[in-house]
């Protein structure tokens, strides 16, 4: 009996551990390719991490989201977006100024955060009815698309632009990242590195919600907490590993891209291909997704102030994260 136990507690150790060394790797991995491919293509490193750091760091969410959906299991599905989101402002955000201050690019503050701040209230407001049907998923699954189309649309428009804002950044920088390599190679890197982050991130949460479960910490507590934040480690690794490279356009834009991704895609997809849509927990609406909401609005006076994010506003940012992570253990127990 004790051998066994032992046996369960090294597997779950095990997970853990190879968990994190891919997540490690897979951001080192997926920083340096973004940070080249960005350099290749002639686009800012702000639009990298927008879009292709975003998208791919938010693979995990996807897979559990969807999953779960159609094993019709929507609670688990929609806490894990909104508790992702909260992780990413609060957390990540907080954690890589820690690291280091962010410089926040006026594109930022002007376009992508209010962007952020709308997608959110557009979710907040669909949930209202205590659902998301098939059609306000086929509507957010639109929005991403449309979104996507549109950044690249503009990133050809403004090229010449764009050039100008890649050299600035390897000169404020001071490396040579930014020093073109063969295409193949940057997308062979950054999909490496996406591998490694995902397959981590799969180890990590699996070992973690084993060790809740023989803790005895409920179902909703690992949906918001230990889920998110796990299908959430790509996103921290990239935006940490990208802020000690001095990747800071793509530390941010890979937080609020995945944001925003996350309302769109990753709420509207599963949404559309559930026969039921998907339903919203009263206690998610009535408290969770406010604070989502909270979060995103606060990215917009934060970043404005000054233009950057500096090390008292990022540990003002963690420290919300842990009053709410101590909230809903508090209340799960009580």
């Amino acid at each position: 009996m004790l051998w066994a136990i032992h046996g369960h507690v090294e597997s779950i150790a095990l997970l853990i551990v190879v968990g994190l060394v891919g997540l490690v790797l897979g951001g080192e991995v997926l920083v340096k390719g973004a940070s080249k491919l960005a350099a290749t293509l002639g686009m800012p490193p702000i639009l990298i991490g927008l879009t292709v750091v975003a998208c791919g760091t938010s693979a995990p969410e996807m897979a559990v989201s969807l999953k779960a959906t159609l094993a019709g299991n929507a609670d688990i599905a929609l806490s894990n977006v909104v508790g992702s989101n909260i992780f990413n402002t609060f957390f990540i955000l907080g954690l890589a100024a820690l690291v280091s201050p962010l410089v926040i690019h006026s594109q930022m503050i002007k376009r992508e955060v209010p962007l952020m701040i709308l997608f959110s209230l557009v979710l907040f407001a669909m949930s209202w009815s205590g659902g998301i049907s098939r059609l306000e998923g086929a509507v957010l699954l639109i929005g991403i698309i449309s979104y996507a189309t549109w950044l690249i649309f503009e990133a050809r428009r403004n090229r010449k632009e764009n050039q100008e804002l890649v050299k600035e950044s390897a000169q404020e920088y001071g490396d040579l990242k930014k020093e073109k390599s063969p295409l193949i190679k940057s997308i062979a890197l950054v999909l490496v590195g996406l591998g490694l982050v995902v397959l981590g991130a799969d180890y990590l949460v699996k070992g973690a919600v084993s060790l809740a479960k023989d803790l005895g910490v409920s179902d909703t507590v690992i949906g918001l907490t230990i889920v998110a934040a796990g299908t959430s480690l790509p996103e921290l690794m990239a935006s940490v590993m990208a802020t000690l490279r001095g990747e800071r356009d793509i530390a941010v834009g890979n937080v609020v891209g995945s944001n925003i991704f996350n309302v769109l895609g990753i709420v509207g997809l599963p949404s559309l291909l559930s026969p039921t849509g998907m339903s919203v927990n009263p206690a998610l609406f009535s408290f969770d997704m406010p604070v989502m909401v909270m979060s995103a609005v606060l990215c917009w006076p934060l970043f404005k102030s000054g233009g950057r994010l500096s090390r008292l506003e990022g540990f003002f940012l963690f420290s919300l994260y842990v009053a709410y992570t101590a909230y809903l253990v508090s209340h799960a127990t009580r």
